[in-house]
C-alpha cells in the first residue's frame, strides 16, 4: 500500500533527481486503482505537465507496465491501437509512468512524471519508485 507519507518522501527523491537534471517536473503518485495519493508541481513546471503526469501514472497502473514500454502497442496497426477511447480518463503512452509493486510483486500503484523530455520523465519516475 502506498501511504501519503511514503508518497511524500518518494516525491522528495524525485525532486532531488529533478534538481540534478535542472528541470522542473510534476510528479504524481497513484494507488492500485489509479486514484491520486499525492501530486507535486515544482516551481516553474509547465502547466501541461500536471495532466501529463496524472495520465502517465494512470496508464502505468492500468496496464501494470512502464508507459514507455506500451508506446509501440498503440501505434496505428498495432494490437492496442485505439484502446484509449475505451477509458473515461485520459491515458498517455509515452515515457514517464512506472508501476509500483510491493515486496511480493503485487501492484500497489504507479508514478507518473511530466515536464521534461520523455527519457527525463522516466528517469525521475524511476527515482520516485525506488524511494517507495
Amino acid at each position: 500500500m502506498i501511504t501519503l507519507n511514503s508518497a511524500a518522501k518518494a516525491i522528495e527523491a524525485g525532486k532531488d533527481k529533478a534538481a540534478q537534471l535542472g528541470i522542473a517536473f510534476t510528479i504524481t503518485v497513484v494507488d492500485a486503482g489509479g486514484h491520486l495519493v499525492a501530486l507535486c508541481r515544482m516551481d516553474g513546471a509547465a502547466l501541461g505537465s500536471v495532466e501529463a503526469s496524472q495520465s502517465k501514472a494512470r496508464t502505468s497502473v492500468m496496464f501494470a507496465a512502464p508507459t514507455r514500454d506500451l508506446a509501440g502497442a498503440v501505434q496505428p496497426g498495432a494490437a492496442m491501437f485505439g484502446i484509449d477511447s475505451g477509458f473515461r480518463d485520459p491515458l498517455a503512452f509515452v515515457a514517464g509512468g512506472v508501476p509500483v509493486t510491493d515486496a511480493n510483486g503485487t501492484l500497489v500503484g504507479a508514478v507518473g512524471v511530466g515536464g521534461g523530455y520523455p527519457d527525463n520523465d522516466h528517469e525521475v519516475a524511476e527515482a520516485v519508485r525506488a524511494a517507495l
